[in-house]
């Protein structure tokens, strides 16, 4: 659980922001590695038109290969209840322990149901459904493909720690999402990123500017992408200073 919680205005501020360019901004907190905290290319977002997603991470596993005694819908009820536990808005957050993944871990219900109970996504690293249906509800899933049926489909577990696309994902974690992927973002640099990301997209416009330019040149493009780095560097050492109980970007 999350001790970091943002308020709305600023999840607001996150949903403004691609994906990539959280990314790029968490990299200049220096928190993580540059290769870590973010799923592979084996989860893609089923509707990339949709705007970002934003939300703290509600987590469960999924099964579907076998008989069992319950199906996800006698569960569901208990996922939802872990809501009130979580900041909202929750992000659910499956973990398929089927390899290879045997149906669907959601349908139209199951997202419509969700949705209603605030959740602001889904991502699943196995399979989806009904995927005309839930882009009417408008509401973004990432799944690693899609399955026409929900086999044996059941939800073992809720609140545990889940291994999606690469990443361990804790109850609470605070994702971002897109047409680009999902990543985590950081809950002690969280309230940060918002602010950071404004004066990241400043300076990548210099040389986005320049080029729309009607008289460009290399030694002109040169000149805008030294200028883009040197505001890159001035926000990072903003950052630094920050870390060490200066001012925040």
């Amino acid at each position: 659980m999350n001790d970091g919680v943002l308020p709305i205005s600023a999840l607001e501020l996150l949903r403004k922001y691609d994906t990539p360019t959280v990314c790029n901004v968490i990299e200049l907190f220096g928190v993580r590695p540059r290769n870590s905290g973010y799923m592979d290319s084996s989860i893609r977002a089923c509707f990339p038109e949709l705007p970002p997603m934003v939300g703290y991470a509600t987590t469960a596993t999924f099964r579907s290969a076998a008989p069992a005694g319950e199906n996800a819908y006698s569960t569901l009820d208990q996922h939802i209840a872990a809501f009130a536990e979580m900041p909202a808005p929750p992000v659910v957050v499956f973990e398929d322990l089927d390899d290879p993944c045997a149906a669907a871990t959601f349908g139209e219900i199951m997202c419509a149901t969700y949705k209603a109970f605030g959740a602001a996504g889904l991502v699943t690293s196995g399979a989806g459904r009904d995927l005309h249906q839930v882009r009417a509800l408008q509401f973004p899933v990432f799944t690693n493909g899609a399955i026409c049926a929900h086999g044996y489909c059941h939800i073992p577990s809720i609140q545990i720690p889940v291994k999606v696309a690469g990443v361990t994902i804790h109850p609470g974690d605070l994702l971002h999402g897109d047409c680009n992927g999902v990543t985590t973002i950081p809950l002690e640099i969280a309230s940060d990123v918002p602010e950071a990301c404004n004066e990241f997209v400043r300076a990548e416009s210099v040389v986005l500017e320049y080029l729309k330019g009607d008289d460009i040149t290399t030694g002109g493009l040169a000149q805008a992408v030294a200028e883009c780095e040197r505001m890159i560097d001035a926000l990072r050492e903003r950052i630094a200073r920050g870390s060490k109980g200066g001012t925040h970007p």
